[in-house]
């Protein structure tokens, strides 16, 4: 969500070559192509909601209002909805019992925009207090590891909980999030949004160039090299990319 419509699709399609059409929501929403597959949608805030501009991921429902009603049982919130849209799907705008905001969603998801999968986003991380209570709620209010047919598999790797589907890993939970820490825009338990870039030094150019912040020093492991952004904006993600094979 953002309120320069036009803007952040300059700023993003300047950083990851993102290409727009109008999405079937209604004016004020755009989908973002990259390759031609549908990767992320933008929406736009109005003024008289005090809300800030981030990334939100929504998760695919079959049910969107029993799934609502599972969030409040287990202490969440909804926000706004369930509500449904002029594409055929119905939604709601949720948080998690420490605050982190997520959205359900129902109806009309093609096996396109799936995390992990071709262009679109690499994975997504949950930054929360404790990582395996988190893993509890989900997977109670998403239908986690329940032996259905296309459900997600959750392990515990590396003092992480891993989501995977289909094998690949699409979300890691991780915790630690302090008191202290929790009120902190960077900090807060949130949803974030990792974004797979052919050349990172190259995207983080076009990002200064285009109004973005560098929030971190470039980060490395032995298979890739992030990086943490902040849009004109103010929504925070990060930029990764695969650390090149020796000899390469």
């Amino acid at each position: 969500m953002a309120r320069d419509l036009q803007g952040t699709q300059q700023f993003y399609g300047a950083v990851l070559g993102w290409k727009f059409r109008p999405a079937r929501l209604g004016d004020g929403w755009t989908v973002a192509k990259l390759d031609g597959v549908p990767v992320a949608g933008i929406g736009t805030l109005t003024s008289d909601l005090p809300v800030a501009a981030a990334w939100t991921p929504y998760f695919a429902v079959d049910d969107a209002d029993e799934a609502a009603d599972r969030i409040r049982e287990r202490s969440g919130t909804v926000a706004v909805g369930p509500v449904s849209f002029p594409s055929g799907g119905r939604g709601a705008l949720v948080a998690d019992r420490d605050g982190a905001v997520f959205g359900i969603w129902a109806g009309g998801v093609s096996a396109d925009w799936r995390v992990g999968h071709g262009p679109a986003p690499a994975w997504l991380e949950l930054r929360t207090r404790d990582a395996f209570e988190s893993a509890i709620f989900y997977g109670e209010v998403l239908e986690w590891a329940t032996g259905r047919a296309g459900c997600c598999e959750v392990s515990y790797e590396d003092d992480q909980v891993v989501l995977r589907q289909g094998g690949e890993p699409v979300a890691r939970l991780n915790g630690g999030i302090t008191e202290a820490a929790a009120h902190a825009p960077e900090t807060r338990p949130r949803w974030h949004v990792y974004f797979r870039v052919p050349d990172l030094d190259e995207a983080i150019e076009a990002a200064a160039a285009s109004g973005g912040t560098t929030l971190s020093t470039i980060m490395s492991s032995a298979t890739d090299r992030w990086v943490n952004l902040r849009d004109p904006e103010g929504a925070m993600f990060t930029l990764t990319t695969a650390r090149a094979e020796p000899g390469a």
